[in-house]
């Protein structure tokens, strides 16, 4: 029998969790859904990621302003994902900052974007009529940029760690809490998706770089925050650990000839029994291999996903 497409039949509300890891410093995750964060200035705040709809958005919102009622001046996009980006409006933020490739990103593929994940994870798109249009950042960098949050409560960093998720992926550090919010370069007991991602940098100077903090706590993309160095370290080495897993098996089968079909039935294999139970994994490996598939194939830049070409993927790997 088929598999359900990607997550389509995914419907069930997850149980939303809002954690206060430090002074102003707060982060709610869903049980797998994609995390969201959120940092106070001394007289303004700091929202990390969007969420898809501004409905959605909202939501989020209204459990912030259970503990402040600060007026938010940055609105920081890890990436380009629809499912992080176009919940914006709901901020009414000052600024919308994120990495210069995310800003190409969103020009080149925004649309299809739009469309691949609507498709893909339509639970996460609480009442889509209310998305205005594509968020487009008013602020861009290209290495690194620095917030100074006021009075006694240091700066925030964002960073760009190298290709990793996307082209565009960044950090943001509080290095005075040495709380990191990492965005989707890592999950801790969530799995990958990877549809846009450069394997070989992710799986080894990026998540370098982001192990390199030394974070005492780290919220992923989705999943549990890590919380102690063991635990940081481990959900970083988590992630390298699907990585690597995908170049091995993938690998091996394009390096000897075989066909992608073949490539993802044996990262399949090896992947499912850690990883097989946990968020999204049937979901994503097929486009994970694909675009694994392509990079071997020496397809640097990754093609777009159109709502079209994910049921071809589908068809051909997970039917």
């Amino acid at each position: 029998m088929a598999k359900p497409f990607a997550s389509s039949t995914d419907l069930e509300a997850k149980e939303e969790t809002l954690e206060v890891l430090a002074d102003g410093v707060y982060a709610l995750t869903a049980e797998g859904d994609p995390n969201v964060g959120a940092i106070e200035g001394e007289d303004f705040l700091i929202a990390f990621e969007a969420r898809a709809t501004p409905v959605a958005a909202n939501d989020w919102l209204a459990k912030l302003r259970e503990h402040t009622d600060k007026p938010i001046k940055y609105l920081v996009l890890s990436h380009y994902h629809a499912v992080r980006v176009l919940g914006a409006s709901a901020f009414n933020a000052e600024e919308i900052i994120a990495h210069e490739k995310t800003k190409f990103l969103i020009d080149e593929r925004g649309k299809e974007d739009w469309d691949s994940e609507y498709g893909r994870m339509p639970r996460l798109f609480r009442e889509p009529d209310s998305i205005p249009g594509l968020t487009h950042p008013t602020k861009t960098f290209s290495d690194r940029m620095t917030i100074d949050l006021g009075g006694s409560r240091g700066e925030l960093v964002l960073e760009y760690c190298g290709r990793g998720h996307t082209a565009g992926d960044i950090v943001a550090w509080l290095p005075k809490e040495k709380i990191l919010f990492a965005g989707d370069l890592v999950e801790a007991q969530a799995a990958l998706y990877t549809g846009d991602a450069f394997h070989m940098d992710w799986s080894t100077n990026t998540l370098d770089k982001v192990k390199s903090f030394e974070a005492e706590a780290v919220i992923g993309g989705r999943g549990a925050i890590a919380k102690g160095r063991e635990a940081v370290d481990a959900a970083v080495e988590q992630t390298r650990e699907f990585l690597l897993g995908m170049r091995e098996m993938t690998g091996k089968v394009h390096s000897r000839g075989g066909t992608l079909k073949e490539a993802f039935l044996a990262t399949h294999e090896l992947l499912e029994p850690k990883f097989g139970a946990w968020p999204i994994f049937e979901h994503c490996l097929p486009f994970n291999v694909q675009r694994l598939w392509d990079e071997l194939d020496g397809i640097d830049w990754p093609r777009i996903w159109t709502a079209e070409r994910d049921q071809e993927v589908w068809a051909q790997l997970q039917d």
